[in-house]
């Protein structure tokens, strides 16, 4: 009797346990009713949690940033408007240089020299419409290299691309092929007075040291401007003997035109340098353009 007596006050606590278990489960069902297939899921511990320094930081972010930069156009660019500056600015110095030297010495009369002095006054106004081309050309080709590089592709997602956008880098890759090839006339005719001068200065040397001549005097040794074909033979006195070229090799004129016109020469050599990287990243832009297109229309079909 007593076994079940203990029996049967077990069962009622087991009951009780149970009927108060279902009555919390129902207040909470009550409370919230979106909760019926609520199923329990651990809470995680302090090991399970995320590290945050395993997330990408700001170093990382920076080196994805990085990688995304067109060092070939960016150099070019660089190069190219170094290039175009030097060869603007100091030609356009040494222009006005040139035309001082020729009014005082070579050819006193004004009018032997007025198309000349128009010619390079023309010249100064191109120089500046150069120097606003390139300026712009040289940001847009930059621009063109940032959205048509691999690393931007991948940091912007889905690589998409349009038939405008593959005969655009082709228009730039023309372009560029035939500003390269003007480039190297301009770089060809920045050379011719480099020439002249040099010429010049290399007579003054001589006359400065007449016992590498022999027997020749110092005053037999002349420069005449005229056989170069800047000014008529008509001018007056167009060639100079002598002292009076030596005197004339001794002046700030002279000397700041020779040298000036060596930069825009070396300036002239840097941006034919910097077109052909231009037209190198410009045709590898539009091969990367032509592949991907023919990628997307085979993953389509």
């Amino acid at each position: 009797m007593e076994t079940a007596a203990e029996e049967n006050t077990e069962q009622s606590q087991e009951r009780k346990v149970n009927s108060r278990a279902e009555m919390e489960i129902g207040r909470y069902h009550w409370m919230y009713p979106g909760s019926k297939n609520h199923q329990y899921h651990p809470v995680p511990t302090q090991g399970d949690r995320a590290d945050p320094l395993s997330s990408p930081g700001c170093f990382e972010c920076c080196i994805k940033c990085l990688g995304g930069v067109p060092y070939a156009s960016l150099v070019a660019t660089i190069l190219c408007f170094s290039g175009v500056a030097l060869f603007c600015g100091c030609g356009h110095v040494a222009l006005a240089g040139t035309v001082a030297i020729l009014e005082q010495h070579f050819s006193t009369n004004t009018s032997d020299h007025a198309l000349l002095s128009e010619v390079i006054q023309l010249m100064q106004y191109v120089i500046y419409g150069i120097a606003s081309f390139f300026f712009l050309y040289g940001i847009i080709l930059l621009a063109e290299g940032f959205y048509t590089t691999s690393a931007v592709k991948e940091l912007h997602g889905e690589f998409k691309t349009t038939a405008c956008g593959r005969c655009i880098s082709g228009m730039f890759i023309f372009l560029t092929y035939v500003l390269g090839v003007a480039w190297l006339g301009v770089f060809g005719f920045s050379a011719v007075p480099v020439f002249m001068f040099y010429n010049i200065w290399s007579t003054c040397e001589l006359i400065k040291s007449p016992h590498t001549n022999g027997t020749a005097s110092v005053e037999q040794i002349c420069v005449d401007i005229r056989q170069y074909g800047i000014i008529p033979w008509n001018a007056f006195p167009g060639k100079i003997c002598g002292s009076a070229l030596e005197n004339i090799c001794n002046t700030s004129e002279f000397y700041m035109s020779y040298h000036l016109f060596i930069v825009a020469c070396a300036g002239a050599g840097a941006t034919v340098i910097a077109l052909l990287i231009y037209m190198m990243a410009t045709t590898y832009n539009y091969a990367v353009l032509k592949f991907k297109s023919r990628e997307d229309c085979c993953t389509k079909f």
